[in-house]
């Protein structure tokens, strides 16, 4: 027995001994034969040479195509573009310990085992979450169809055609890049792969059943323009607004739908405000449609959210009963707070422009809604505005705006129903003085401008300027053939003025006086509430 053993130890010595000098032979600091990470044979390397060598072989690895499917359609993204980095950094040094940690006996058995099989460490993977949503939204959410919703449109017959929605599909971003980053994290190995994104139906708003119940005039107004460029703006303004259907709770934004005013988006030339001058500009009349529109509104009685007055009173309806927009500045807003959707429609023809709200007629049958202004004070105007014409000579003078009084005046609602009247203030408008307005020439005869005219002007005195022009007249003063009392406030109708019963398919065209600019002259159109001191450009 002593002897078996003896020669046990000796044989076991001998092994641990060979192993030893194995061990010393290799290197106490390079990584055992046989080892290989993600496929990276590192066997006799030091530990930052090991690291190198896959550090390398990753940034390979970010060429690498991954197909990414949305629905029925694909793209591709390289693994650089959805941040790809190597996560187990630390999988170097327990390749560096394989057959080098644990007592002679676990060394030498790992040794061993390395000669029969060599091992792979596994590389791990994570990704840049913020480069994963950015590859989404720049590049899958082109293939995302947008929905179509349910709306209706006039047969022409005094009824309406429903037009069934589609549905459409849209990405969930979240979840698709909790999606990446888990094919990246756990099944991902580089080469080429394929991960799919979380696509969602996008459910068209809107029915049949919804859009049947839309039957009946809510309300409805008309008013006057004169044909030419401003009446062919009022035209295209109208065509812009007609045809939109709002869901019950929605709003709705005239001057989102109108701008911008240039003549790429079809508006022409035409007198509007700037200050406290009378200006052509792209758009001018369009004020006619928000007005002609707000007036439908309160008959309807949808929801006003926002609503301005024009600056100086406008001839097409009564004092309060306007509504201005202009491009950044103001807005006419409403909201349908009807049960049922409801449809706007529009048309301008022939100097005749009218809007007609329709929906499901919930009021009582008794119920009567009148509107009527109320004017409570007038302010005369003071002063003129002077303006140069550089390419007129001195002696042209002429009225581009008449005077006109500014004033204040409320707006009134009046329901009747079961009986009972109720009055409640709707708004408060409040119309600046309009001065006389007159373009004068400056140009001498030997094509230089006259100071003195330019003096003149600069005073805003009416009577110097035409003491220039008594000094040395080189053409016929003029005056516009326009009359003053096409614009004066004495066309509004007293404070007393009632309207009649303005019921949906009623509206009474008596109330409205005609447009100003049946006259040659260009005359003020849509004054807005812009102060003077702005300078904004009116629409």
């Amino acid at each position: 027995m002593k002897v078996k053993k003896l020669l046990f130890t000796v044989l076991t010595g001998g092994m641990v001994s060979n192993f030893c000098i194995n061990v010393q032979a290799q290197g106490s600091n390079t990584i055992q034969q046989g080892i290989s990470i993600g496929g990276v044979d590192v066997s006799g390397m030091t530990e930052e040479d090991a690291k190198a060598a896959v550090d390398s072989k990753v940034e390979t690895m970010k060429a690498d195509v991954i197909t990414v499917k949305i629905g029925s359609k694909e793209t591709q993204a390289t693994a650089e573009e959805l941040g790809i980095v190597w996560s187990n950094t630390d999988v170097v040094d327990d390749a560096s310990l394989l057959g080098m940690k644990g007592n002679l006996i676990q060394r030498y058995k790992d040794k061993k085992d390395l000669e029969k099989e060599p091992y792979n460490f596994e590389l791990e993977f994570s990704a840049d979450k913020s480069k994963i949503q950015s590859f989404i939204e720049n590049k899958c959410t082109e293939f995302e169809t947008e929905r179509v919703d349910a709306t209706i449109e006039d047969d022409g017959y005094g009824g309406f055609n429903i037009i069934e929605g589609v549905a459409g599909t849209k990405i969930n971003v979240e979840e698709s890049v909790k999606a990446v980053l888990n094919y990246i994290e756990n099944e991902w190995q580089g080469g080429s792969g394929t991960v799919s994104l979380v696509v969602e139906e996008d459910a068209p708003q809107g029915s049949t059943e919804e859009l049947s119940q839309i039957q009946d005039c809510l309300g409805s107004a008309t008013t006057y323009y004169t044909v030419g460029d401003r009446g062919k703006n009022v035209e295209i303004g109208t065509q812009k607004i007609s045809g939109h259907l709002l869901y019950p709770g929605e709003e709705f934004s005239v001057t989102e739908h109108l701008v911008p005013f240039t003549p790429e988006n079809g508006y022409n030339l035409a007198p509007e405000y700037s200050g406290a001058r009378v200006v052509d500009g792209y758009g001018g009349g369009i004020c006619q449609v928000s007005t002609t529109l707000y007036n439908a509104l309160l008959d309807a009685e949808l929801e006003i959210v926002e609503r301005h007055n024009h600056t100086y009173s406008v001839s097409y309806v009564d004092a309060s009963m306007d509504a201005a927009i202009a491009e950044d500045v103001m807005d006419l807003r409403f909201k349908n707070n009807y049960d049922t959707p409801i449809f706007i429609s529009g048309n301008a023809y022939g100097g005749t422009v009218s809007f007609y709200i329709y929906g499901k007629e919930t009021r009582s049958p008794d119920r009567t809604v009148t509107y009527y202004s109320t004017v409570e004070s007038y302010t005369e105007p003071e002063g003129t505005v002077l303006s140069a014409k550089p390419d007129a000579a001195v002696g042209y003078l002429v009225q581009t705006q008449y005077a006109q009084k500014g004033m204040t005046a409320t707006l009134w609602k009046s329901v009747t129903e079961n009986g009972e009247t109720t009055e409640t203030q709707v708004n408060t408008s409040y119309y600046q003085p309009m001065k006389n307005g007159y373009e004068v020439g400056v140009l001498l005869p030997d094509g230089s401008t006259s100071s003195a005219m330019y003096a003149a002007i600069a005073s805003g005195d009416l009577n110097q300027v035409q003491s220039v022009i008594a000094g040395g007249t080189t053409t016929t003063p003029q005056t516009e053939a326009w009359q003053s009392e096409t614009w004066q406030t004495e066309t509004w109708q007293s404070e007393t003025y009632q309207t009649d019963a303005w019921q949906p398919e009623t509206w009474q065209t008596e109330t409205y006086q005609t447009d100003p600019l049946e006259t040659e002259a260009p005359v003020v159109t849509d004054p807005e509430t812009i102060p003077e001191s702005d300078q904004q450009t009116e629409s």
